[in-house]
Order: structure tokens, then C-alpha cells, then sequence
């Protein structure tokens, strides 16, 4: 491939230096649609419980692309042919796979676009951008969407032992300080393989693979789905409501051009060019922003969450085994109506409950094949003596409430 510019390399402080393997991959990062991605954190409002936690899908991508080399490399080794276009297949697909996400990425999700979830505009995304470099996108689009006739690609993107999991959870690890969360990345890339077209973990190492299921559930429970982030998210989400709810109602808000064209809510099956360039103008900045300028609204129930997120007084929130009863919620609302002077509906912004539910290991779909020294392939679940990873291929859900602190 020609080159016309400088090939850069990022420091990175995971993996040290990162390269930009050819010019594809540096054109595609130097464009504004990628380069969005400084301005998008990776874990949401996640900095309110571990201040390290400020690094953005920019990191999270390099990093990804970085150990898809490293796959690819230790692939061929073992002597399974990937073609030069299949590779840059591989790299444009796991660089561009978070490129759809919104402000504060999984916090805000489906809200900004009803309906599309950050996977489908990635794709839309990708589609821009593959019109924009003549076709050059076709196979990464391809592997994306999982349609590849060699399956082992679509698993290296998107699987339960994908290099995008490989780089989060290291990441998440790393930034918020969850050491539990640390995985051997290069130990599992240099025990994976191909057999019959599908990507496997040779036998020797199964321990990894289990380190990195435990792991995977520690940084849901105790990172991704901790009880004070849950609680923020929520609280920004209703911000966004009551936000959408006053726009609607022909109120006047604040705001950048990009940030109130979403904030009205748009309807539709299809993406317009015009609304996804509007959609990459959208990051944190606007979000935050807002919020800032919203604190001071004559809405009191706008004015009073925008205030709580910013300054981090946030609601009271419990997680429990069970559904909390109404009853209980009730007594709260009533609590807060009386004490707030707020109308019931106004009230429940502050007093709500929900559900998450996490199951780290799905052998269902995409199971972690083992290859044994005997030429056998089996899943993890069978091969490992580790009791506790049966457990992970359940669904355990948990059932939160909020409310504020004058009310307990």
C-alpha cells in the first residue's frame, strides 16, 4: 500500500507503543468520525465511584486493534493463513467496532437514538466511512457483521473470547484500579488456534480462560454494575427525560445544535447522512455541558438532578436479592412528595427502582471451545475443575433502589 504519511505510533500505558499497521488503519483513525471517540468515555459515569476512570473508547479501540495484531501474528505461526486483505479486514472491524457509541457509552444508550443500539450505528458508521475509501471496508464490514465465510475472524471481533474483551477488562482494570479485573492477555492470544474454521484455546491454557471468566465477573459486579455508578446513570438518564419532556412541551433549553436535535427525539427504521454527521458531533462535552448550564433552570426537578450529579450527591441507593415491594417504595414517594412539595409523577424521578442481571459466561452462544492434546475440542465448562464456572454461566439478577438520603 502506497504511503503518503507518517505511520504514527501511540504510547499506550497497557501496551506500550502501538502501531498504525498500514495506511487504511491511520487514515481511519486521523478522521473525525474516530476521532470522536477522545470525547466518549469507556465506563460511563464509572469516574463518580474510581477517579482513575477517565479513559475514553480512543484508548479502548488502539488497544483492541493492538492484540488483533498480536492474534494474528501467533495465528500464523501456528501456521493458519490470513490473507493480507483479510487482516486489514480484521483490524478495520475491531478499530471501528465501538465507533457507534454516544455520550457516556453504554449510560446513554438508546436514548439519544431510539431504538439503534451502538452496534447498528457502528455499522452505519463504517458504511459512511467504506463509501468514503472506495470500498476498502468491505471485508472489515463483512467480519463485522459476522458474515465472513471463515468464522475464526468473526470470533476474533465478536465472541465470548474476543480481542475487544481481551482490552476492556484489562483497560477497566488497569484505570480503575480493580486489580481483580487484570487478565493475562498475551497468555490467552498465544494459546488460541483454528480447528475446522472455528477459533479455539489449546488445553494448556484452560487456567487463563479461567482467570478471565472469574475476572469478567468481578469487574460486572464490582466495576460495570457497582451500586453508585448504576445509581449516576440513572440519575443522568432521568436528566435526559425530564430535559426531552420540557423540549417538547415548547420550553427553552440550552444547549449545542447536535445535543437539542437529539434531545427532541427522533423516530424512524433508517439513519439520514445528515443525522449521523449530527450524531458525530455528539459527545460528553455536550451532555456535560448541558448539565452545567441546567443546574440553574427553573424546573426544579431538572435543576435539582443536574445539581445532585455535578456536585455528586447522589440518590441513596440499595441492591437486594429480591424485588423491593411497593409498599416500601410507596412510603418514599409520599416521603419525598411531602418533604419536596412535588406532584407524584415530579416525585418518582427521585424515587424509582429497576433490575441488572449479569452472567459472565454464556456456553449457549459462542461457547470457548478447549482443544485437547489428544486433537479433541470441548467447551471450558466441561474441561475445567473449577466449580465456581458452572455458576458463571448463570444469570444472577439483582434488584436496586433509589431514593434521596432524607428519606431512608
Amino acid at each position: 500500500m502506497a504511503q503518503t504519511n507518517k505511520l504514527k505510533v501511540f504510547n499506550d500505558p497497557i501496551y506500550g507503543f502501538i502501531g498504525t499497521p498500514n495506511e487504511l488503519i491511520f487514515k481511519l483513525i486521523a478522521h473525525p468520525y474516530f476521532q470522536r471517540l477522545r470525547r466518549i468515555s469507556q465506563m460511563g459515569m464509572s469516574y463518580l465511584v474510581y477517579p482513575g476512570a477517565h479513559h475514553t473508547r480512543f484508548h479502548h479501540a488502539l488497544g483492541s486493534m493492538h492484540l488483533m495484531t498480536k492474534a494474528i501474528q501467533t495465528l500464523r505461526w501456528k501456521n493458519i493463513e490470513i490473507s493480507e486483505e483479510e487482516e486489514t479486514g480484521l483490524l478495520c472491524a475491531i478499530l471501528l467496532h465501538d465507533i457507534g457509541h454516544g455520550p457516556f457509552s453504554h449510560a446513554l444508550e438508546g436514548f439519544v437514538i431510539p431504538g439503534f443500539h451502538h452496534e447498528q450505528l457502528s455499522l452505519e458508521f463504517m458504511t459512511a466511512l467504506n463509501k468514503e475509501f472506495d470500498g476498502q471496508l468491505d471485508t472489515g464490514i463483512s467480519i463485522f457483521k459476522g458474515e465472513y465465510p471463515r468464522p475464526f475472524l468473526n470470533q476474533l471481533v465478536s465472541s465470548q473470547l474476543d480481542m475487544d474483551r481481551l482490552d476492556y477488562l484489562k483497560r477497566d482494570s488497569f484505570y480503575s484500579g480493580v486489580t481483580e479485573g487484570n487478565i493475562n492477555s498475551e497468555r490467552l492470544i498465544s494459546m488460541l488456534n483454528v480447528v475446522d474454521g472455528h477459533l479455539v484455546v489449546e488445553e494448556k491454557g484452560i487456567y487463563a480462560v479461567e482467570k478471565f471468566l472469574m475476572a469478567r465477573r468481578f469487574m460486572y459486579w464490582q466495576v460495570y454494575l457497582h451500586k453508585t455508578g448504576l445509581c449516576a446513570e440513572q440519575m443522568l438518564i432521568r436528566i435526559m427525560q425530564r430535559a426531552r419532556k420540557l423540549v417538547n412541551e415548547g420550553d427553552t433549553l440550552e444547549g449545542s445544535e447536535a445535543f437539542l436535535f437529539f434531545l427532541k427525539g427522533i423516530s424512524g427504521t433508517s439513519i439520514p447522512t445528515s443525522t449521523l454527521d449530527l450524531f458525530a458531533q455528539l459527545d460528553d462535552v455536550d451532555v456535560l455541558s448541558a448539565i452545567k448550564s441546567w443546574q440553574k433552570h427553573s424546573d426544579v426537578v431538572l435543576s435539582k438532578l443536574c445539581q445532585m450529579v455535578l456536585n455528586r450527591n447522589l440518590l441513596h441507593v440499595k441492591i437486594k436479592n429480591r424485588p423491593i415491594t411497593l409498599e416500601k417504595m410507596e412510603d418514599k414517594l409520599e416521603q419525598i412528595q411531602t418533604e419536596w412539595g412535588l406532584s407524584t409523577s415530579d416525585a418518582s424521578c427521585f424515587v424509582f427502582t429497576g433490575e441488572i442481571s449479569n452472567k459472565a459466561y454464556s456456553g449457549n452462544h459462542q461457547a470457548i471451545s478447549i482443544l485437547k492434546k489428544n486433537g479433541k475440542v470441548t467447551d471450558v465448562l466441561k474441561e475445567s475443575d473449577q466449580l465456581s464456572l458452572k455458576a458463571l454461566s448463570k444469570t444472577v439478577t439483582k434488584y436496586y433502589c433509589c431514593y434521596p438520603k432524607q428519606a431512608v
